[in-house]
């Protein structure tokens, strides 16, 4: 018997075999929590992050999706004060809904191109 963890990890390791950041399109990955949210920008051939951002830096009382909402505004704004502009979207195994679709329609209106 899988456990969701078990079936997260194999997802994941799925879309990693296809996805990789370079320093002209880094890959921008998302954690999600119960409680938390977490965007990274990540370039995989040096192996640096390059900007990020979270849901700890929010002090605002507001429901988890404006929280990630906000995280994908705050890390496109962080991408772009880096130069970057173009980022390849890893939902880490997490399903494209929610807050993870939140962040990242955030993050594509406040300028960041997928």
């Amino acid at each position: 018997m899988t456990t969701n963890l078990d079936r997260r990890s194999r997802i994941k390791a799925h879309i990693r075999h296809k996805v990789s950041g370079t320093a002209q399109r880094p890959r921008m990955t998302v954690f999600r929590s119960n409680t938390q949210i977490y965007a990274q920008i990540i370039d995989d051939v040096a192996g640096l992050t390059l900007a990020s951002a979270s849901s700890l830096a929010i002090k605002d009382k507001l429901s988890k999706t404006e929280q990630a909402a906000k995280v994908g505004a705050l890390v496109a704004k962080a991408a772009q004060e880096a130069g970057i502009l173009e980022v390849i979207f890893d939902r880490n195994g997490y399903l494209y809904h929610g807050r993870v679709k939140q962040l990242a329609d955030a993050a594509r209106e406040a300028g960041l191109k997928f």
